[in-house]
């Protein structure tokens, strides 16, 4: 059966589910047996309809539109009533699994902007050093001593830095999310222009015989620090693909779904955002050994890959049960 067919079958059933969800969610006093009853029948045919739709159609906009409509009627059909931690668990652990998974293509393509600015401040710096100046903010250039790093741990204020910092990368988070309405350009900018700095960093330090000693002092809050920008990098190049490329849908409602999906994903990052500010604040300039920050930095790398394995699992035992269920 084809996508098109396939809407016009069953919309009325995800429009009928849809109404029944935003029912629960604004007057849940006011709800009786019978609309329990069949929100829970509804739930259980929308997710059979997801099953099926994602395996030959996984980037559609009607399997968007479905997993959002399901994740939210499964919210409301499991609900644990004064459960706040089944609420986090499941928008951690399944929620923001499958939109990072159906986003992956907007968030590489975050990175690779960022690498591209990387490695474009690296090389300017190795072919003169001079370039440094041109490519770094105005006096930042100036306070940059490769011989000096690590120095200074003693008059590091680490709440108050810890706060800066994460205030900062928060702001960047949310332009990179909210200039997905200037059709992209502005996340596109910005991941540009932050991969410039660091690559520029690294190449200084590089002359200086000091990479090293330099990534050690990065990549303890990088890691997590720079999924936090590429993931609300890719909310917001999402959200400018929608406005340019809306599909065979309406522009208004395709841009909708794009911009609350993408702020689901930009709320994700604020606790990534904490961790790598505590981290950056604390760790980062403490006397710790070098191997010591290598170690930090891998261990938050094993952290995120373990939580991305763990969702991906859970989806597919999902997804498995869905098909089986379908099937019957």
């Amino acid at each position: 059966m084809d996508i098109t067919s396939f809407w016009h079958r069953h919309k009325s059933a995800w429009a009928e589910l849809e109404q029944l969800v935003e029912r629960f969610t604004r007057q849940p006093r006011k709800i009786n047996a019978d609309e329990i009853n069949r929100l829970t029948l509804l739930y259980k045919k929308t997710s059979a309809h997801l099953a099926y739709i994602r395996t030959f159609h996984p980037t559609d906009e009607v399997t968007l539109y479905l997993n959002l409509l399901v994740s939210r009627a499964h919210n409301l059909t499991y609900r644990q009533q004064g459960s706040s931690w089944y609420q986090l668990k499941h928008f951690f652990g399944h929620h923001l699994v499958q939109l990072v998974q159906q986003r992956m293509g907007f968030v590489a393509v975050a990175a690779l902007l960022f690498l591209i600015g990387g490695a474009a401040g690296f090389a300017a710096v190795l072919v003169d050093p001079l370039n440094v100046y041109y490519v770094l903010p105005q006096g930042m250039a100036e306070q940059i001593n490769p011989a000096q790093l690590g120095e200074g741990h003693e008059s590091v204020n680490s709440p108050v830095l810890s706060t800066m910092i994460m205030t900062n990368n928060i702001k960047v988070a949310m332009l990179a999310f909210v200039g997905g309405i200037t059709l992209g350009i502005l996340p596109i900018y910005l991941l540009l222009f932050n991969g410039l700095l660091v690559g520029a960093l690294a190449g200084v330090y590089a002359l200086a015989g000091s990479s090293y000693a330099f990534w050690a002092y990065i990549l303890p809050h990088g890691v997590i620090e720079l999924t936090a920008i590429f993931l609300a990098g890719g909310a917001g190049l999402h959200m400018g693909y929608r406005l340019l490329v809306p599909g065979r849908y309406n522009r208004k409602h395709q841009f909708l779904i794009a911009a609350k999906q993408s702020a689901q994903l930009l709320l994700a990052t604020l606790p990534l955002f904490v961790v790598a500010g505590l981290i950056e604040g604390y760790i980062t300039p403490s006397k710790l050994s070098l191997e010591t920050k290598y170690g930090v930095a891998l261990l938050t790398l094993v952290i995120l890959a373990a939580w991305y394995s763990w969702g991906l699992a859970r989806l597919r035992r999902t997804h498995n049960a869905s098909l089986d269920l379908i099937s019957k």
